[in-house]
């Protein structure tokens, strides 16, 4: 069973910054440093939307326009973990958080293209 454990998310002000991690275990999952690996963010009423993605070697990134700048993804191989390094956080930023792991060493935006997912990590940005 693959997993993914989402961490580092919590309340911040506008302005501030958040590092989020996501270790992937499990006993068949030996494909971390295979995977492309993407984190996607979905607020309360809206659907999930994609932020960041980052290919198996870290050489391809990919980020949505509207966190280009700020955000910061990253990936240690070793330790089966990807970041996501959130800085200038604005309110609109506020979502819960998912990590999610693409069979392919390719990066990608759409969603449907991941394969395991981890349970999410809320961020609340106040104004």
């Amino acid at each position: 069973q693959v997993q993914l454990v989402e961490s580092g998310g919590g309340l911040v002000q506008a302005g501030g910054s958040l590092r989020l991690s996501c270790a992937a275990s499990g006993g068949t999952y030996s494909t971390f440093s295979s995977d492309a690996m993407g984190w996607f963010r979905q607020a309360p009423g809206k659907e999930r939307e994609f932020v960041a993605a980052i290919s198996r070697t870290g050489a391809d990134i990919v980020y949505a326009d509207s966190v280009k700048g700020r955000f910061t993804i990253s990936r240690d191989n070793p330790k089966n973990t990807v970041y996501l390094q959130m800085n200038s956080l604005k309110p609109e930023d506020t979502a819960v958080y998912y990590c999610a792991a693409r069979p392919s060493p390719m990066t990608t935006m759409q969603e449907r293209l991941y394969r395991y997912w981890g349970q999410g990590t809320q961020v609340t940005v106040s104004s």
